[in-house]
């Protein structure tokens, strides 16, 4: 991961966007969207963050150096080795917020990216975002085990869940589900066996899988480009399951013997 992708709060802030055009056009709509206040280069000493886009790469680039020299955070279009931080492209259901990023390696293929699953998302997502926020005190009251409540709510939001998330009434369903739900599954070991080291060929049924795993047990040689498909607080062991038996869903991770 080149990246560490971060939503950051700017709203009520200031934040420094330099430059004139289309590119500057776009960088100072964005910031307003937001909730922040687009300033000057003069008025640095209110902001964190700042917005370059320029066209001679010259004065771009001195722009940057001044902001950065300020300690401001910089952002410049079309030079991604000068910036400090990327812009994804954005998926906005809200308050779903779902960003895109190729790291600076090609705005265009993000872009199409997020169209894809923008057509894939029903638009009611947001709606079921905010109906889980108001329930949430009550989920909580029900489940006062952290751990619990997550795999409650996994086994809802999965596909054909209760509250799948590709389900335009899924929404709806919020009250009822959680008037009715009950305690998930105990503990749970499931062993899956890998075709081989492509991530690629990781089945649907094992990418769920390692999606919901609490923790991770698996052969020394299995790639982090597979274990990277599990949650990434999700608790990793070589080898075999330690003493101490981490519990919920243990996931065990084997490689296919070779051929003989």
């Amino acid at each position: 991961m080149r990246s560490l992708p971060l939503f950051h709060r700017i709203a009520g802030s200031r934040v420094v966007v330099v430059g004139d055009g289309p590119m500057a056009d776009a960088k100072r709509r964005l910031v307003e969207r937001a909730g922040a206040t687009v300033c000057s280069e003069a008025e640095a000493h209110h902001a964190k963050l700042a917005f370059v886009a320029m066209e001679d790469p010259r004065l771009a680039k001195a722009a940057a150096f001044r902001l950065k020299g300020k300690g401001l955070l910089v952002n410049v279009a079309d030079r991604p080795e000068l910036c400090d931080f990327t812009l994804p492209s954005i998926l906005e259901r809200d308050p779903v917020l779902i960003a895109v990023s190729t790291s600076g390696a090609s705005a265009g293929l993000a872009k199409h990216l997020r169209a894809r699953l923008e057509a894939l998302l029903p638009d009611t997502i947001g709606q079921l975002a905010q109906k889980l926020a108001e329930v949430r005190s009550d989920l909580r009251q029900k489940f006062s085990d952290p751990d619990q409540r997550r795999r409650v709510l996994d086994d809802a939001l999965e596909e054909g869940g209760a509250l799948d998330i590709l389900d335009a009434g899924s929404a709806e369903r919020v009250d009822a589900w959680l008037d009715n739900s009950a305690a998930a599954h105990a503990d749970e070991h499931v062993e899956l066996t890998l075709s081989s080291d492509d991530p690629d060929d990781l089945t649907l049924r094992q990418l769920r899988i390692l999606a919901r795993a609490d923790a991770i047990v698996h052969d020394a040689g299995v790639p982090d480009t597979i274990l990277n498909r599990a949650r990434a607080d999700a608790a990793r062991h070589i080898g075999p399951l330690p003493d101490d038996n981490p519990t919920g869903l243990i996931v065990v991770l084997r490689r296919a013997a070779p051929n003989s």
